[in-house]
């Protein structure tokens, strides 16, 4: 029989594990022809997220888990799932149950029988989003795929089911730095969408603030595209014309119509504009120069603290011996 890894990154979610578990096991039973696994990554949290899944991994040998040693971040998350899972089929989603899990018999039968490699899913709306966050979320979605050549979907959703070709094409992709997002775009392959409403959290509170994502959005646009370091070079070049026009425009009022050079009021303003460019020009290399630091650096995407994965990546501390 064939299987189905269902990778769930965890952070504090003790709230809504209990019916997310319940959820996902009733669905498991409608699909008699599959064998399933599920993978729960707890990504540093500190209330009793492992405590519950430790619970369920002891009446359930479906249940696998991988603790980290500290909070990673949801993408160390959802790398560690696709990296450590061992199902025919892998699918991510979060333990809120925005991600709805009726969907994934449509997706199974898309992959199976329709010969998608990978069915992703994205909300149609954004019911019960503050309508700014909304708006800078649409924006972003639009700027970045004008800018780069990952094809992020407006309303895309880390859920989706991909098959075995997938999942090794991103597990390549070892970059410190993650944009998941833009990581499923960018390998390509055949990709079904499937919408749906949103949906709120079944308990607990989102743990993605507007600064977070305004930071998840650099990070992105950082990602996949050098388009900011373009648009500092040109604003820079505008720039100099500009001084060299008033220079000429300056000397030829003086020599011909004796007309001295304004107070310096203006003088002020037109340096601080400049020195701000500069700077501003000087903080996008810095981005750019920060993020090549870190990928030089070849950290572990993420450390294990606690597992009952048999097999764990080398730089695990439950692995270390055996490699």
């Amino acid at each position: 029989m064939e299987k189905i890894t269902v990778v769930v990154p965890c952070y504090n979610e003790e709230a809504a594990l209990g019916a997310f578990y319940q959820e996902i096991s009733a669905l498991a039973r409608k699909m008699p022809q599959v064998l399933f696994e599920f993978l729960f990554i707890n990504d540093g949290s500190r209330d009793k997220t492992l405590e519950k899944i430790k619970f369920f991994a002891q009446q359930d040998e479906r249940v696998k888990y991988i603790s980290f040693s500290r909070n990673f971040g949801k993408e160390a998350g959802i790398y560690a799932g696709l990296e450590n899972a061992t199902g025919d089929y892998v699918v991510v989603m979060d333990a809120d149950l925005q991600d709805p899990p009726a969907l994934l018999p449509e997706m199974y039968r898309y992959i199976k029988e329709e010969g998608y490699d990978c069915v992703g899913s994205r909300r149609v709306d954004r019911k019960g989003e503050p309508p700014i966050r909304s708006f800078f979320a649409r924006t972003f979605y639009r700027l970045i795929n004008r800018i780069s050549d990952a094809n992020v979907v407006d309303g895309a959703r880390d859920f989706q089911m991909m098959n075995r070709d997938v999942v090794q094409a991103i597990l390549s992709m070892k970059e410190y730095n993650r944009f998941s997002k833009g990581i499923f775009g960018w390998i390509g392959f055949r990709k079904k969408w499937l919408e749906y409403e949103n949906i709120a959290r079944v308990a607990g509170e989102t743990k993605w603030s507007f600064w977070k994502l305004f930071l998840y959005a650099l990070e992105g646009i950082l990602a996949f595209s050098t388009a900011p370091l373009v648009i500092s070079s040109v604003v820079g070049l505008v720039c100099c014309i500009l001084a060299f026009v008033m220079i000429f425009v300056i000397i030829f009022r003086t020599l011909y119509f004796g007309d001295p050079t304004a107070g310096w009021p203006s003088l002020v303003c037109i340096i601080l504009l400049l020195s701000g460019i500069q700077m501003l020009g000087i903080g996008i290399l810095g981005q750019y120069l920060a993020k090549t630091y870190l990928e030089t650096k070849r950290r572990p995407i993420y450390l294990v603290r606690e597992s009952n994965v048999k097999k764990l990546p080398c730089h695990s501390r439950e692995a270390q011996i055996s490699c």
